[in-house]
This record gives C-alpha cells, structure tokens and sequence, in this order.
C-alpha cells in the first residue's frame, strides 16, 4: 500500500464534510437547516426551508463531492477497498462533517456520486433499489437501511465486480448505519419525508 493513499482517505472525509445544504440554505434564507423539519443537512430538508431551485443545487454539489473524492483516489491509483474506504469516507463526512459540529445528512447523494464515478450502471441500480424498496416498505429510513445492506448484493447479481462492489459495500454500510438514526421516525410525505403532526 502507497504511504500516499492515507491522504486520500482524508481527502475523502474533508469533501464529504463540506455542509452544502447547511451553506446555501443559511445565505438563502438566513437560517440554519438543521433546526426545522428532519433536522438533517441534506437536498429534501433544503427544499422544504429554501426552494426548489436552492435543493437542486445541494443535490448536484452533494453528488458532485462523492463523484471527485472517488475519481480523484481512482486517478491517483487507489483501488478495491483502499478505493472503497476514500469513497465510504466521503459518505461519513456528509453523515458526520467536521465543519457543521457532525451533524450532517444522511449520505445517500455522496453515496451516489461515489458510484457514478466507477459505475453508471451501478449507480442507477443502487438508486432503482431504494425507488423500490420505499415503495415496498412505505418507510423511507428503514427503506434506506434496507438498501444500503442489500446493494452490494444487486450489483453482484448483475455482474458488477471489482471497485464498484467493494465501494457499495463499505458506502452501504455507512448509510445503513446512519439511517437507523430515523428507524421509528412517522411520515406524512413518503420522498420529503415530512413528520406526521400529532
């Protein structure tokens, strides 16, 4: 293993921490997205707070950090679970940003990007799983747990093997684990995850 490859491992962590939903929706609309609705840093709870539009954005720029920690560590030579743990290090520091005091998102954009970078196809598949498990489920954290434990297996069964698997598996779990958080969580609203009111 290159002495190098922990740098990037680091790198992965420090994009993944950079708080993009917490950022644009205090300079839009002066507040801090963790104290309304999920309370999370993540696409659904900056559209809920600041628009569409300023949404659309944190879901590209959380996209687009799992997308550059993955294809740089890719670029530099890292691969299998050195690549993995790069990418599943950008997750957690989405989930965990030490930037925004660790309270971040939930992972699943970051986790999105990673896979984008080695594998369209695979992205796709992962992002297919959770459309159907939340269906079947009716419950969009325990859905989400379900898929990060259950992708890997998808995409061995449709021929994905090397880095995209090994980046699945260990991003998985970080989002299987960070999605527990709202295990018993009630919803109104089955993708905006909006809480019942009482």
């Amino acid at each position: 293993m290159s002495l190098i490859y922990p740098a990037y491992w680091l790198l992965g962590y420090l994009l993944g921490s950079l708080p993009f939903a917490l950022w644009i929706t205090r300079l839009v609309k002066g507040v801090d997205v963790r104290d309304a609705g999920s309370g999370h840093v993540t696409t659904t709870n900056t559209i809920r707070q600041a628009g569409w539009l300023a949404g659309a954005l944190v879901l590209v720029l959380d996209l687009g950090k799992g997308f550059l920690a993955v294809w740089l560590a890719r670029q530099a030579g890292l691969s299998g679970w050195s690549l993995a743990l790069t990418g599943s290090l950008a997750v957690a520091g989405h989930c965990w940003p030490v930037f925004a005091q660790f309270r971040g998102g939930m992972g699943l954009a970051t986790m999105g990007g990673g896979l984008i970078a080695v594998s369209p196809l695979a992205f796709l598949l992962a992002f297919g799983t959770l459309i159907l498990l939340v269906l079947l489920i009716r419950h969009s954290a325990r859905a989400s747990v379900v898929t990060g434990l259950v992708v890997p297996l998808v995409l061995w069964l449709f021929g994905l093997r090397g880095d995209v698997l090994w980046l699945a598996a260990f991003s998985g779990l970080v989002i299987a684990v960070r999605f527990t958080i709202d295990w018993n969580r009630k919803y109104r609203e089955l993708w905006l995850d909006r809480e019942k009111k009482q």
